[in-house]
């Protein structure tokens, strides 16, 4: 099977089209630096309200904007991920040093409507994170636990 795939992956390069501006081993290695770097930047519940309420935060909601207008965390920013570029980044968060919380759906469980489970290895949060990472910012900081949404700490609000 593994042989099977290395020739797949061969053939699949050498029939490809090169693109400059698409970089898969770039991304893996930054992925793999941003997983690193991501592993002491996870915090509890607490840790992230008490977070939220110093000046100059920014809480990120990456969702789409029908689920951030559904219901977000009170005074989240949306950026929606397939809007993540270089440009939009620069206009929502003009400084890479900006501390940014982020959360996804995969941290609220009783909430399906606003934050419908991904996969595991899908969470809107991995892809938030290396993105972000990728961009230079590294005072991203990740809601951890699974929260039920009905005894949570954190505010909400809609639009």
């Amino acid at each position: 099977m593994a042989r099977a795939l290395v020739l797949l992956c061969w053939f699949g390069t050498a029939m490809a089209q090169d693109n400059p501006v698409i970089d898969m081993p770039g991304y893996l290695r930054i992925a793999n630096e941003a997983a690193v770097h991501r592993a002491t930047r996870r915090v509890s519940e607490a840790e992230f309200i008490r977070l939220s309420r110093e000046p100059g935060t920014v809480i990120l909601d990456a969702r789409s904007r029908e689920k951030y207008d559904e219901l977000h965390v009170k005074g989240a920013v949306n950026l929606s991920f397939p809007d993540i570029a270089i440009e939009t980044l620069r206009a929502t968060i003009p400084d890479v040093a900006t501390r940014i919380l982020i959360y996804c759906n995969n941290n609220f469980a009783n909430a399906e409507g606003p934050f419908p489970a991904k996969l595991a290895s899908a969470s809107l949060n991995l892809s938030t994170y290396i993105a972000l990472y990728n961009y230079g910012y590294r005072n991203v900081y990740e809601l951890a636990p699974l929260i039920d949404l009905r005894s949570t700490q954190l505010e909400f609000e809609s639009r």
